[in-house]
């Protein structure tokens, strides 16, 4: 029996997968817009969009339609030669930020590994080698590799793989005054996420931005926004740096720029980008006509007055809606957040729970996310329809319902 032809079920994951997750209790197998089915026909509502990734829901025609055309044209040639997805992929992310150069990878914990060794390598070819320290924030998340779950402030995520890289530092996130005393001529680049995605959906101030980027420019550093989570439209925006008006040196971008389709990018100035000469970085699928393809036919949906307009809108039903559960119900004190990228931070009450949270959401046929033990993380498409946000809103009601009576 093949694979493709072999029935399996969740209990199959306890035998066969390395247990570094541990997913729900359903396997879904379909999905449509912001629907999606299980194995055996439920059907869910998606506000959870694949942890900020499906940014236009599931079989979007657009993605669907340029995943097939270059599927039947070509899947992989490697960097050796360059292909005319990702040039022209390039084009549309330099033409719409204020980037003049694209590095493509396949996930944001690559795109942050390629920053965070550009912003050494500007800093060692510039400077010299004693120059190459990173500020980042507590509670930060830039990715699993050992370099970026080192900038990250989390511990929980760095703690027990030996060493620790050096040269890294961690303050409190929305704090100039710990940043301005933690900046030194030392220090090549400070990175920092527009919203906390992982860390609590919490947006940086505006002052505390334009406070790093001045910091930045007068200790000679470059300053790193990880777009990851908040870029190709979440915040209401292409990129979240477009809502604060703060231009970033290098930003990183993945999750929602493939729709769902594994992509990453990291974009940049041309002084910069030249310090990455032939064969100081790279990888195999990076560039990928695949992906590349995809992510086009993503930029060219989401960066439009239509779609952007909408997910402000959608922000404010789903911000009003909550408040009012949030109140009914006594389960969070505040909902934050930008775009579709919403945060509920729960009450003293309910800290901790988040997890509870998730789980009588699920039995209420409703995909929702955890930011912590703490928060409630909303990341839905940017084109979710209005009855499906009604309707989804109404299961989070029942289940907090539920919650509240038990």
């Amino acid at each position: 029996m093949s694979v493709e032809q072999a029935a399996v079920q969740r209990a199959d994951f306890d035998q066969v997968m390395v247990p570094n997750y541990a997913p729900a209790a359903f396997i879904p197998v379909r999905g449509a817009g912001s629907r999606v089915w299980d194995q055996s026909g439920r059907e869910l509502i998606d506000f959870a969009g694949g942890i900020a990734v499906n940014v236009l829901g599931h079989a979007h025609p657009a993605l669907v339609g340029a995943l097939t055309e270059q599927a039947n044209k070509l899947w992989h040639v490697s960097n050796v030669f360059t292909n005319e997805p990702a040039l022209r992929l390039a084009h549309k992310l330099v033409n719409a930020t204020f980037a003049e150069r694209a590095f493509f990878c396949n996930s944001g914990a690559e795109a942050n590994e390629a920053a965070f060794k550009l912003a050494r390598r500007v800093a060692f070819d510039r400077f010299g080698s004693e120059k190459y320290e990173i500020i980042a924030a507590l509670n930060s998340f830039h990715g699993r590799t050992l370099f970026t779950v080192n900038v990250g402030g989390q511990s929980k995520y760095s703690d027990g793989f030996g060493p620790k890289i050096t040269g890294i530092t961690h303050v409190p996130y929305n704090d100039l005054a710990a940043l301005k005393a933690a900046i030194s001529d030392k220090t090549c680049a400070v990175v920092l996420e527009p919203i906390q995605g992982e860390g609590g959906v919490l947006p940086a101030e505006q002052a505390y931005l334009q406070g790093a980027r001045d910091l930045c420019d007068a200790h000679d550093a470059l300053l790193v926004f990880d777009e990851v989570q908040t870029g190709m439209g979440r915040s209401g925006h292409l990129f979240a740096y477009m809502h604060y008006g703060v231009v970033p040196d290098i930003l990183t971008s993945a999750k929602s720029l493939g729709g769902g389709f594994p992509i990453a990018a990291m974009l940049t100035t041309e002084a910069l980008a030249k310090h990455l000469v032939v064969g100081t970085h790279g990888t195999t699928y990076g560039g990928n006509p695949l992906a590349c393809a995809v992510a086009e036919a993503v930029i060219d949906v989401v960066n439009t007055p239509e779609v952007l307009g909408g997910v402000k809108t959608k922000h404010h039903k789903f911000k009003a809606r909550l408040e009012q559960i949030g109140e009914k119900y006594g389960l969070f004190t505040q909902v934050r957040g930008l775009g579709l990228l919403i945060g509920c931070v729960l009450n003293d009450a309910w800290k901790g729970k988040a997890k509870d949270i998730f789980n009588a959401a699920e039995q209420e046929g409703l995909m929702i996310l955890q930011a912590g033990p703490d928060v409630i993380r909303f990341a839905p498409s940017l084109v979710v329809e209005d009855a499906d946000i009604d309707e989804g809103l109404d299961r989070f009601e029942r289940a907090a319902a539920k919650l509240t009576q038990a």
